[in-house]
């Protein structure tokens, strides 16, 4: 029977510890399971009443991962019951790597070899571990094993143990020629830092040996083969036909780009419709699912239906209908779309419906900043759906504008089959909304060093998306108008949690920039929010810094801090690399760069440059004489 061995927050579940990454527990590592995998005697995933109600997200994940796709649903959660529950809970894994290490005598073998023997407690979960018996080395008890350090992967999103068999019979003095079969092999330490360098593989059988420092590097997959085409978490022999120009290369167990999230999130946005339609999209999951009038009449009885008091049968009957026929407005198609919908409410604060999930409040523009500055509007209440839609390794969905740019043989799917669920969380929080004045943006754009600059981000741009086979590499992106949002928001966010309450890694960012598209207006403008699962994300410490004498002096403030950095003049004068392999100006971790949880773009796009004047940068600012 499956026991839990851990812990993990319903986020981390799609966040940090998604399907296909590696989980360090106490005493072994884990790759999370496939869908498939996910569903329990006593916790239905495919079950409404597991299902996170945001329509116009879902709309949106079916894009990416096919019309099959009925819901969005929350990770399980163990209960608080401390009794006698055997059933299973939680999210299922299976060890990975499969190759663990004595450190007594360096053994180096699989799981199921027959030497490591697992042992479990079941009144101790987290003590289940396995250990090396009859070790030749040991004094008494048996020693712990510990999983190996590396693991092969590529840019296709396979990955798979590390090839230590093929890697010791290639070597000048390797045991391929000989007709008995190598091995054991110990994995030995000959040095004092435990780095690779001092990292050597040898066979007990020919007493070869070879340093794990020729697994990496241009040597590297000469040594090691072709890439073995695996997907752990749909199975330890589940595997893809091919794998072309993957670039399979030796990986340290738990590197920061083994495994990267695809996340799609989208702002919980009151219907424009009525109150009615509102209670119907948050209902949804319980509706959907009603065939006849007759049958609200039963959900009434049973106090399914309080929230519709002052509404009869016959109009929550037809508000259904309503939006089962679609009628209550087009689903966005694109993370583009999503955005336009939420700007259009952010920058109508006064004719905005309010919900328990969604409220505006308009703010006065502090004179001081009134040139530059349209609107200030504070978020109080918000809601922020998140779902994963896949993932990839080597390679950052963040070096995309899009998801739907990421090349499909680099997406991988979240189980054998296409899924008819999805894993999300939602979290609840506040925010500040600012948008720039358009009339300042393009006179500021006229200046011909900021014309200068926008070239060579430009350029660095094209030149990034070449070197990465993104097509087309010139797709018109306002690289100007994010790139001075994107850098505005960086400040903001290392200022605001000086005071606000929350750390800076807590405070995210959703960018809304772009030029005019047809009838759409530009965007330009920036929320900053902070949301989580209880009520520590509505705290109103952001909510707050919007008010005008607060946001005069931290907008202030967070400019003045922007003019200098502790690595100037070598950040100041950092051009936009015109081959593509950074996608900044002036910028740095002194300065600019936040956690990956709060960028939307990896750190990428940014440069303080626009924003201020700065050493030996020579570019107009966008807040020129703000400071005077």
């Amino acid at each position: 029977m499956r026991q839990p061995v851990g812990d993990l927050r319903r986020s981390q579940a799609v966040h940090t510890f998604g399907i296909g990454s590696s989980v360090d527990l106490p005493h072994f590592t884990a790759t999370v399971l496939g869908l498939e995998d996910w569903a329990q005697p006593d916790w239905d995933p495919t079950s409404p009443a597991n299902a996170i109600d945001e329509e116009r997200l879902l709309a949106l994940v079916r894009t990416f991962v096919g019309p099959q796709l009925k819901q969005l649903t929350g990770p399980p959660v163990t209960s608080d019951d401390s009794g006698d529950d055997l059933q299973p809970h939680g999210i299922p894994v299976r060890t990975f790597p499969h190759w663990a290490r004595c450190p007594r005598c360096e053994l180096l073998a699989p799981l199921d070899f027959g030497v490591f023997k697992l042992r479990s407690n079941p009144r101790r979960p987290d003590e289940t571990h396995y250990v090396h018996e009859n070790c030749s080395k040991a004094s008494g008890t048996s020693p712990p094993v510990n999983p190996v350090r590396f693991v092969f992967a590529c840019r296709n999103g396979h990955i798979s143990d590390f090839p230590w068999k093929r890697y010791i019979q290639t070597s000048s003095q390797g045991c391929g020629g000989r007709s008995s079969p190598c091995g054991p092999y110990r994995l030995q330490e000959r040095g004092v830092s435990s780095e690779v360098a001092d990292l050597w593989l040898r066979c007990d059988q020919c007493n070869a040996s070879r340093p794990m420092t020729q697994a990496f590097g241009e040597e590297g997959p000469v040594n090691l083969g072709d890439c073995p085409r695996q997907h752990p978490h749909l199975g330890r022999v589940a595997a893809d036909d091919t794998c072309d120009n993957g670039e399979p290369r030796a990986m340290l167990l738990g590197a920061s780009n083994q495994w990267f999230p695809m996340i799609v999130s989208a702002l919980s946005i009151p219907s424009s419709t009525g109150r009615l339609s509102t209670l119907i999209d948050a209902h949804w999951s319980m509706l959907q699912n009603i065939h006849n009038e007759s049958e609200l009449a039963v959900l009434r009885r049973v106090g399914q239906l309080q929230a519709f008091s002052q509404f009869s049968d016959a109009d929550i009957w037809n508000a259904v209908e309503s939006k089962r026929s679609g009628a209550g407005g087009v689903q966005p198609q694109s993370t583009h779309e999503l955005k336009r919908e939420e700007w259009n409410l952010l920058t109508d604060p006064d004719n905005a419906p309010r919900t328990g999930d969604f409220e505006l409040k308009r703010r006065t523009v502090p004179t001081a900043f009134s040139t530059w500055i349209e609107e200030i509007v504070a978020v109080e209440r918000l809601r922020v759906v998140k779902a994963l839609t896949g993932f990839t390794r080597i390679d950052s969905p963040g070096d995309y504008a899009d998801l739907s740019e990421i090349p499909d043989v680099q997406r991988v799917r979240l189980g054998r089959n296409p899924p008819d669920w999805i894993p999300a969380f939602e979290v609840r929080g506040e925010g500040i909304f600012i948008r720039l004045k358009e009339s300042a943006l393009a006179k500021w754009r006229q200046d011909p060093t900021v014309t200068a600059r926008e070239s060579a981000l430009r350029a660095s741009h094209i030149a990034f998306r070449s070197t990465r086979g993104i097509d087309p590499a010139d797709d018109g992106f306002d690289v100007a108008r994010y790139s001075l949002v994107h850098s505005l928001s960086h400040t903001l966010i290392r200022q605001f949690a000086i005071e606000c309450g929350y750390s800076a890694a807590s405070i995210q960012e959703r960018i809304y920039a772009s030029p005019a598209i047809g009838e759409h207006e530009p965007m330009c403008g920036v929320l900053l929010m902070t949301a989580a699962a209880d009520s520590e994300g509505t705290l109103g410490g952001l909510v707050n810094l919007s008010r005008p004498e607060l946001f005069v002096r931290h907008l202030s403030q967070a400019l003045e801090r922007a003019r200098l950095c502790s690595s100037d003049p070598l950040c100041s004068e950092h051009e936009p690399d015109r081959e593509g392999r950074d996608l900044h100006g002036a910028a740095c971790h002194a300065c600019s760069f936040v956690s990956e949880t709060s960028c939307e773009r990896g750190n990428k796009y940014l440069d303080r440059s626009l924003l201020v004047e700065t050493i030996g940068a020579g570019i107009r600012p966008f807040f020129e004489s703000a400071l005077d």
